[in-house]
């Protein structure tokens, strides 16, 4: 028996309930988390309650991925919880951005605003990873 099978939807359940709080200190939407995370409103709802098992594509477990590490490039680039949850709210102004947050572009629902905008961030570490 493959164990990882047996454990991933539980796995898969964590992960979305931490992404969709994450996401909820961004400041997101419901639809707004429902399209970043390819998810439905009421996965989104259970996630909130009891769930404990959740079977997730690899696109949805690659989006909820981002997320989780968008989050962790944050906390380890700011000290503060002002910057680490308020950042995607805030007006950026670099290349990609165009004077967007990075919550708009990533809330759109494309794959590859997600992962661009994961890159940007991610790339404020620069040493410190």
């Amino acid at each position: 028996m493959n164990l990882a099978a047996v454990a991933a939807p539980t796995t898969n359940a964590t992960g979305l309930r931490t992404a969709v709080r994450i996401m909820e200190r961004w400041g997101a939407t419901q639809d707004e988390i429902k399209r970043t995370l390819r998810v439905s409103r009421s996965s989104i709802n259970r996630s909130k309650g009891t769930l404990t098992s959740i079977e997730l594509d690899d696109d949805q477990l690659d989006r909820i991925s981002y997320v989780l590490n968008i989050h962790a490039a944050l906390r380890t680039v700011f000290d503060n919880p002002e910057n680490v949850e308020g950042f995607m709210a805030m007006v950026n102004h670099n290349e990609f951005f165009f004077g967007r947050t990075p919550l708009d572009v990533i809330t759109g629902g494309s794959y590859v605003a997600l992962y661009e905008t994961f890159r940007r961030i991610d790339a404020l570490r620069g040493g410190l990873w």
